[in-house]
């Protein structure tokens, strides 16, 4: 069961992560190709990438981050992991997920607005993403002792609750 949820956790995070990547370097990259003047061709390339990024995102980068944040939650209790390096990475991934939302922000704008809205540069969603992913990579691979940072934390953190 462990296997099985962690194999299915593993799979739809690399998805995940790979969106979080690819929809802003294909925003910044495509998004400016249809302006280029001539009427049918611009349209014909507004068009596919309407449906690039709308599909992306709605199709393939919103059921990764669900059935991923799934899986690990049910990885969570199944495994038993309630360690203070596991806190920090839930942190870093409900930064992943701001990230996430924020794209599909950006996109919708562009849908509506047909690209004549004034939009922060989709890459700033990269650099914000990238950290967020090699953070939570390390913290699952090295899996540090942050019991030094317990100092910081309020008392009611660090004590157990019920049967823990």
């Amino acid at each position: 069961m462990i296997a099985a949820l962690k194999f299915l956790h593993l799979g739809t995070m690399l998805a995940w992560c790979a969106a979080l990547i690819a929809l802003p370097v294909l925003m910044a990259v495509y998004g400016d190709t249809w302006r280029d003047g001539r009427q049918g061709a611009a349209q014909a390339r507004y068009a596919e990438f309407r449906l690039m990024t709308h599909y992306g995102y709605i199709g393939f980068a919103t059921p990764a981050a669900i059935i991923s944040i799934a899986a690990g939650t049910a990885l969570i209790f199944a495994a038993g992991v309630f360690d203070l390096w596991f806190v920090a990475k839930l942190a870093l991934v409900c930064g992943m997920v701001l990230v996430h939302a924020w794209l599909g922000q950006m996109i919708l704008i562009s849908g509506e607005k047909r690209g004549r809205a004034r939009l922060p540069h989709s890459l700033i969603a990269l650099a914000l993403a990238l950290p967020l992913m090699a953070g939570v990579l390390w913290l699952v691979l090295a899996k540090p002792d942050l019991s030094g940072l317990a100092q910081w934390l309020p008392a009611f953190m660090l004590t157990p609750r019920g049967a823990l």
